[in-house]
């Protein structure tokens, strides 16, 4: 059944909604984008424009029907954009990442739904919000600013005080973790260590080359 002039009006005064939630998506992606996460504009975009879609099909395409409940609808919106969120999260060396972008994905789907019920105050209003935040607590203000913590792998050879001297080297107390195992006659010792000196790769080469006994040596950047 093709639409009524006035239906097809209407259709396309709602597109309105989906462009807002564009613009909006946009906007929220553009500043990720700037940070350099791994999601940015496109994916940000689209779960703005994909919320405000449903949305709109939610309050006004099963309006004939009485026993429909759209917010049922808006909820199903929440709980997918949950999974989509899971996915983002990863897990390295027992470091959590990814869950401050995730967070930002489901804040942005919010932006849609509100976009989608043309409460354009609102959504815009949440955006600016969240781009201030995310600016905010991205400054270089001492408050916002935690130590940047760095994991070091640190795999030598033990044959006397070598434990000691790792100790010296990197000016830490005690190890994070600590594991020995047998390589033939000698045993290796796989020790990891948390510190906020940030360690080129030219320095930790230099490192291994002053120390032989040294094995190897992983740098993991935390969040």
């Amino acid at each position: 059944m093709f639409p009524t002039a006035e239906s097809a009006i209407f259709e396309l005064e709602t597109l309105i909604n989906i462009l807002v939630a564009l613009v909006l998506g946009f906007a929220i992606g553009l500043e990720r984008r700037i940070n350099s996460k791994e999601v940015g504009i496109r994916t940000h975009a689209i779960v703005c424009v994909g919320s405000a879609l449903m949305m709109v099909i939610s309050k006004y395409g099963f309006a004939d029907s009485k026993s429909f409940d759209a917010s049922r609808v808006a909820a199903s919106i929440v709980s997918g954009i949950g999974f989509l969120s899971v996915g983002i999260i990863m897990v390295r060396q027992k470091e959590v990442r990814g869950l401050t972008t995730a967070a930002g994905i489901w804040a942005t789907a919010g932006v849609g739904m509100a976009a989608g019920a043309a409460l354009y105050i609102v959504a815009a209003g949440a955006t600016i919000i969240l781009i201030l935040a995310q600016c905010l607590f991205h400054s270089r203000y001492k408050i916002f600013n935690m130590k940047q913590m760095y994991r070091l792998n640190i795999a030598f050879r033990q044959t006397g005080d070598e434990e000691n001297i790792i100790k010296e080297i990197f000016h830490v107390k005690h190890f994070y973790s600590f594991n020995v195992r047998e390589d033939g006659n000698d045993s290796v010792c796989e020790a990891s260590i948390s510190t906020d000196v940030m360690y080129s790769s030219e320095k930790l080469i230099e490192i291994r080359e002053k120390n032989p006994f040294i094995i190897s040596i992983e740098r993991i950047d935390a969040q």
